[in-house]
């Protein structure tokens, strides 16, 4: 099993010298091997780890039971340790989803949010064969394309699966050899789940009756679909290139003219991309209303639409084809700013702290965080969105420009300038968020007192 793992770590560079990685620790079989594996290799790849437990909320003492045992390992091999409850069942009902998606979002924002705390890194999750196995017969099951064959990613972004090319049986053994303790997960031998009926009910009837190495044969189909899918989206990304006449925050606008001149395939590959550039995902976006956009735009007709998922619209003009994100008009807002305030129309919390200055030159670089001298702040800080006449002194820079001409320096769009919001005193913008923050409020070495503020999106 070592072998092969490090074999998976050098082919798809899961891990670089110093990294610092959050692992996914539930207690059972595959975690406990991923987290004691990791942990022998930590000294000859310098690797700062974290161990993550969720607790889900769905099985009582017994969820509790796994959480104080994940905490004891930690404790046992002196690894940091992180963990939180959640109501997975009470989150899948609220956004209408299924129990797994829950399960899923809401372990990986916990998991992203430890990697905000500990300044980046990666995620490492312990999904092996057997998963890989059960992902592919419930894609095909509810129907999927040669990227959903492609299977689970041994790296996804940030996320990497170091022992995905391992199966259930060989995890089994190292834990043995290795005598790993563990605690297991009962509702895993429960048919409750869709995953759950495939693992202990398709797979065991397709290994007596039709195939007994169908975990090794639904491997071998990921990596041919992950060749082919590979290519294809190489090349598709090159055509997207060319076609693309323009493109925004909000709107790719496409040639008609050489769109309709590529193969079909290549044609929904391209509408894909162009929501993924929309909208920061594919997530809800369906085969079907893929080729209802395709079919559309292949029509020639000019001046149609059509709406589809996450307020995505599909249009025609012309020569040109348009895909764009609806965005909604926000009203005006204006909040007073508490050491903890969330603004709903940003979905947005920012939290608020103040410190005597002892070593300016050393201020930590954390993420979405800024530092203000707290003495130069005349009357509330607020929090706002754009008003007329607004003027500006931006970091770095002498004097000041007006709101309405940084904006189109930096090119912001303009669907999108009223949502910027603004931190503010009673005379001066302190920050555009997400932007460049004041010349007058900079900390230097004469600074006695300084504000930080940090904001953290929903």
């Amino acid at each position: 099993m070592l072998k092969k793992v490090n074999e998976t770590i050098n082919r798809y560079e899961l891990i670089e010298n110093g990294d610092n990685i959050v692992v996914g620790v539930s207690g059972g079989v595959d975690s406990m091997a991923l987290i004691h594996y990791l942990n022998e290799i930590k000294e000859e790849w310098n690797l700062s780890l974290y161990i993550a437990h969720v607790n889900h909320g769905v099985r009582g003492n017994d969820a509790k039971k796994d959480q104080d045992f994940v905490k004891g390992y930690a404790k046992e091999v002196n690894l940091p340790y992180y963990t939180i409850d959640v109501d997975m069942e009470g989150y899948a009902k609220e956004h209408r989803i299924t129990s797994e998606e829950a399960g899923r979002i809401l372990r990986y924002g916990f998991f992203n949010q430890i990697l905000e705390e500990i300044g980046g890194g990666k995620i490492a999750v312990a999904h092996n064969l057997n998963d890989q196995a059960e992902t592919l017969i419930m894609r095909f099951l509810r129907g999927t394309g040669i990227d959903g064959l492609r299977g689970i990613e041994y790296r996804n972004k940030n996320i990497i699966r170091p022992i995905l090319g391992i199966t259930r049986e060989e995890l089994e053994s190292y834990i043995e050899s290795n005598q790993i303790s563990i605690t297991e997960d009962m509702t895993n031998y429960e048919s409750i789940y869709t995953r759950n009926k495939i693992r202990l009910e398709i797979i065991p009837y397709i290994i007596k009756h039709f195939n007994p190495n169908i975990i090794k044969t639904l491997e071998r189909t990921s990596i041919l679909a992950e060749i082919d899918s590979s290519f294809l989206e190489k090349h598709s990304n090159t055509r997207y290139n060319s076609i693309v006449e323009k493109k925004s925050a909000f709107q790719v606008v496409l040639n008609y003219k050489l769109f309709k001149e590529e193969d079909l395939s290549i044609q929904q590959r391209i509408i894909r991309k162009a929501i993924l550039e929309v909208n920061g995902d594919l997530q809800g976006i369906s085969e079907a209303q893929v080729s209802l956009i395709v079919d559309l735009f292949l029509s020639g007709e000019t001046g149609k639409q059509i709406d589809i998922s996450n307020n995505i619209i599909a249009k025609t003009s012309y020569n040109n084809l348009i895909i764009m994100k609806s965005i909604k008009e926000i009203d005006d807002y204006n909040y007073n700013l508490e050491k903890e305030t969330y603004i709903s129309e940003i979905d947005c919390t920012l939290y608020l702290s103040e410190f005597e200055n002892i070593e300016f030159e050393k201020l930590p670089k954390k993420k979405n965080t800024r530092y203000f001298d707290a003495d130069q702040i005349k009357g509330n800080l607020r929090i706002r969105n754009r008003r007329n006449g607004d003027r500006f002194n931006p970091f770095g820079m002498k004097g000041s420009k007006k709101i309405k001409d940084y904006f189109i320096d930096e090119k912001i769009p303009r669907e999108k300038r009223n949502r910027i919001p603004f931190i503010v005193d009673e005379e001066e913008i302190l920050w555009v968020l997400g932007y460049r923050t004041s010349e007058l409020f900079k900390v230097t070495k004469d600074t006695k007192r300084i504000l930080e503020i940090r904001f953290e999106k929903s």
